[in-house]
């Protein structure tokens, strides 16, 4: 008797796939791809076609699949690999070898303006960068004059602390805190007749004595006016 191995899942499947002569799905074209193989199909055939058409042939000779041939033919167009015009109501598409070419140039000599501009613009700016550093080397005049202008910086804040220190000799400030003094004394004795009104109206209306009124309010016995 011939001893039988275990065999795991993959090999049983690969084996039963073998037996029956079930062929393994092939991997899908990448858009890329697709794009490369349509291309080729204009290229080979030099002629002129309609979508449906492209949709019926294309799809047979290359491989790829009709629901995305619309997709893959709008990019190449965008792309100016294949050129498209309405003859009437219908939209034809072509691409010839020589017209691939052309446009291979075409966007090979836009690149190179594209390059030559940036390249122009970067030797501007580090024209422009050289010249605001111009001046600014580290001689010995320049380390001296910064040094100096570090001194008077330092002079400059001391002055101003200095001057901070005298603000309560300002005559102005003087003359103002005098003012605040006057109208602060003139509102407390307005305040304080005002109490006095009010003690004499409820003496005279209620009977209440001033004692009596001053202890209920606990107005001290020196309240007057200042």
């Amino acid at each position: 008797m011939v001893s039988m191995e275990p065999v795991g899942t993959a090999s049983l499947i690969s084996l039963l796939a073998h037996f029956f002569g079930i062929k393994s799905k092939r991997k899908g074209l990448s858009f890329e791809e697709k794009r490369t193989r349509l291309a080729d199909f204009f290229y080979e055939t030099k002629d002129f076609w309609l979508l449906k058409d492209i949709e019926k042939i294309a799809s047979k000779q290359k491989g790829i699949v009709v629901q995305s041939i619309k997709e893959v033919l709008e990019s190449l167009v965008s792309d100016n690999i294949v050129t498209v015009e309405k003859i009437g109501t219908s939209n034809y598409y072509w691409s010839f070898p020589s017209t691939a070419v052309q446009n291979r140039k075409r966007r090979i000599a836009e690149l190179g303006e594209e390059l030559a501009n940036v390249e122009a613009k970067r030797q501007e700016l580090d024209s422009a960068l050289a010249q605001r550093k111009n001046g600014r080397e580290e001689t010995e005049e320049r380390i001296a004059l910064m040094e100096r202008l570090k001194e008077a910086e330092a002079i400059n804040r001391n002055l101003l602390a200095e001057l901070e220190t005298f603000k309560d000799s300002d005559p102005v400030l003087v003359a103002a805190k005098e003012n605040a003094i006057v109208l602060a004394k003139n509102a407390v004795n307005r305040w304080t007749e005002n109490i006095f009104a009010l003690q004499s109206y409820c003496s005279q209306t209620f009977g209440i004595p001033p004692q009596q009124f001053a202890e209920q309010f606990n107005i001290p016995d020196d309240f007057d006016s200042v």
